[in-house]
């Protein structure tokens, strides 16, 4: 990606479908690093695109998605729609040629997500789920650690994801049509968590309360071919600790409060003392995945090995075995 001037590499020029409060955070993330520059956003609207440019100084507003996808000043999108759009938006950019970022969940379902990743690997597009977590640094010396054997084999995966509320009636997180619920959106981060460390389980199980057509406190339980297990909760209606923790032959890892922005991590193993391990910088950024989406792109990447496309086709394999379990189907599937 050498500039126009050919004097060296320019910044990678992104644009931004949808105006919501995840892509507000985005676009302030982005406008802080020097090798990122906001250039389109695109909604399904011309006046909160307009809105949304002129908070973020973006140059360019488009009424349409098909008009952002459409710009060639756009290197690659960040899809920040609910998840029932994910599908659709990320086939249009893919379609008009371009590198896709998408917000986690990868899609509503599994059938969605393998259709886009055969889209993306048959027009030789770049494509990556926005799973920041995996780009996190804490995230990754620890999974570094587990892989070299720090912990031994692991035998137990911990993590939960649970906010309070309560959630206004007209919430997103509350729209069966809009993907609600809490295993897609905040559940989506513990079964990441688990597969990261052990891959897809061979077993899933699951309980939730449903509410209004989504669920609301969810639980998992997930087992695998090694023989070890992960137990996962998932809630809108209960605060939980939202911790996380593995734990091995030889010892266990712990993290504290917001593992999925995690900055520090402590290591336990018999006979020692506890170890901390803390990354410099902030955590509670999406310039971690940013960074990534600029490095494979400028490699000519058409996936990241920190965000496999064939892992988030687990975790989505994951997440409707659990929602199969549970019985919560959403409009249309």
């Amino acid at each position: 990606m050498a500039d126009e001037a050919g004097t060296g590499v320019r910044p990678v020029r992104w644009g931004i479908l949808a105006t919501g409060s995840i892509a507000s955070r985005f676009a302030g993330d982005a406008l802080r690093m020097p090798d990122a520059e906001l250039v389109a956003v695109g909604s399904r609207a011309k006046g909160p695109a307009e809105d949304f440019a002129r908070r973020f100084d973006i140059p360019r507003a488009y009424g349409s998605w098909a008009e952002l996808a459409a710009d060639d000043g756009v290197d690659v999108v960040y899809v920040a729609t609910p998840h029932n759009a994910h599908h659709a938006a990320v086939r249009a950019c893919l379609e008009a040629g371009r590198a896709v970022l998408c917000e986690k969940p990868f899609t509503l379902n599994a059938a969605e997500a393998e259709s886009l990743v055969a889209l993306a690997r048959s027009r030789d597009r770049f494509l990556m789920e926005a799973m920041w977590m995996y780009c996190n640094p804490a995230i990754r010396r620890m999974a570094g650690l587990v892989r070299d054997g720090a912990i031994g084999e692991v035998r137990a995966v911990q993590a939960d994801f649970g906010i309070g509320g309560p959630l206004d009636p007209g919430h997103r997180l509350l729209d069966p049509a809009l993907g609600g619920g809490a295993l897609l959106d905040l559940g989506v981060y513990p079964v990441s968590f688990a597969q990261l460390l052990l891959g897809e389980p061979t077993e899933v199980a699951a309980w939730a309360r449903l509410t209004g057509g989504v669920d609301t406190n969810t639980g998992l339980v997930l087992g695998f071919a090694s023989g070890a297990v992960a137990t996962l909760t998932t809630s809108l209606v209960a605060d939980t600790p939202r911790t996380a923790s593995v734990t091995g032959s030889a010892g266990r890892i712990e993290f504290p409060r917001g593992f999925f922005f995690a900055d520090r991590f402590v290591l336990h193993r018999p006979g020692r003392e506890p170890e901390e391990f803390a990354e410099p910088g902030p955590a509670d950024t999406f310039a971690h995945q940013i960074s990534e989406v600029t490095r494979c792109l400028r490699a000519g990447a058409l996936e990241s090995p920190l965000v496999p496309l064939d892992g988030s086709l687990a975790v989505m394999r994951t997440l409707d075995a659990a929602r199969a379990r549970i019985g919560l189907r959403y409009p249309g599937e």
